[in-house]
């Protein structure tokens, strides 16, 4: 019994519908396990933020005269620099 070209093409489109659908569910997944895995790295990175500036209040909390001598020798080297830029003009 041989087949028609309708029934051949109809064949065809019904594998292609059923390939497309599979590719799209594969799509579909490998999107939402992209989510997740920016999520927990974002997640992560919140976490560490947190951490360092815990971490460096403690710190500075811990060496008062520490943090003024090292902001004031900052502070004067930003302002030496910007003088120095702003004269050379």
């Amino acid at each position: 019994m041989s087949q028609t070209v309708v029934e051949r093409t109809a064949e065809h489109i019904g594998e292609s519908a059923r390939r497309a659908s599979r590719a799209t569910s594969a799509i579909a997944d490998a999107i939402e396990d992209s989510v997740g895995v920016v999520r927990h790295a974002a997640k992560q990175g919140g976490d560490a933020a947190e951490e360092i500036l815990n971490d460096t209040t403690q710190r500075l909390q811990r060496h008062p005269l520490l943090t003024v001598a090292t902001t004031f020798a900052v502070g004067v080297t930003v302002g030496t620099l910007i003088g120095w830029m702003l004269k050379r003009r």
